[in-house]
């Protein structure tokens, strides 16, 4: 279906047109459902959230601007939106007693400060085969907890540039240590 279509749908539904609303829903609920499964990551909450989300743009298409943004646009801002108010809903996993004591262990056992001794000198040994400025980026994105943007302002390179950058320095990395 065409934006033109979509928003036009959109507009019926603001008039309370429900035969417009059944064709919206079938028109634009697998792309809906698709930006649902992929925020929560589960099926049964992202069903569930697509029936709350459609019915928000029930009540909020009155309030679209055909003119200001597309109709899947906005529709997909409310989806997305929705999804991450579900996220932050979300109460953290309870840990039982005791699993909680396996889960801290305040130092490891020297068998295994051996092990990560070693591994450490393998991951060291790696990284110094990358390029400087791919190790550097490395080390900035999963050492320090930079960001994207922070490393590709820092390394003078475009965003997309810097991800392709850590994606394939990742790879590099995952084959040292494999071999």
């Amino acid at each position: 279906m065409t934006p033109e279509g979509i928003s036009e749908l959109i507009s019926r539904v603001s008039l309370r047109d429900r035969a417009a609303f059944d064709v919206l829903y079938a028109a634009t609920s697998a792309k809906l459902f698709g930006v649902c499964l992929r925020v929560l990551g589960n099926r049964t909450e992202a069903e569930d959230a697509l029936q709350d989300i459609y019915v928000k743009i029930w009540n909020k298409a009155g309030r679209f601007a055909v003119a200001d943004t597309s109709p899947i646009s906005w529709m997909v801002a409310i989806a997305r939106n929705h999804c991450i108010d579900v996220l932050r809903s979300r109460k953290p996993a309870a840990v039982e007693l005791d699993q909680a004591a396996e889960v801290f262990e305040p130092s490891p056992n020297p068998e295994q400060a051996a092990v990560a001794s070693g591994e450490a000198q393998r991951i060291y040994d790696c990284l110094g085969q990358l390029e400087a400025d791919r190790a550097a980026a490395v080390r900035g994105a999963y050492l320090n907890g930079d960001s994207y943007e922070i490393l590709a302002s820092r390394h003078n390179v475009p965003l997309n540039t810097m991800r392709t950058w850590l994606r394939r320095s990742l790879i590099k990395l995952k084959e040292c240590l494999e071999g």
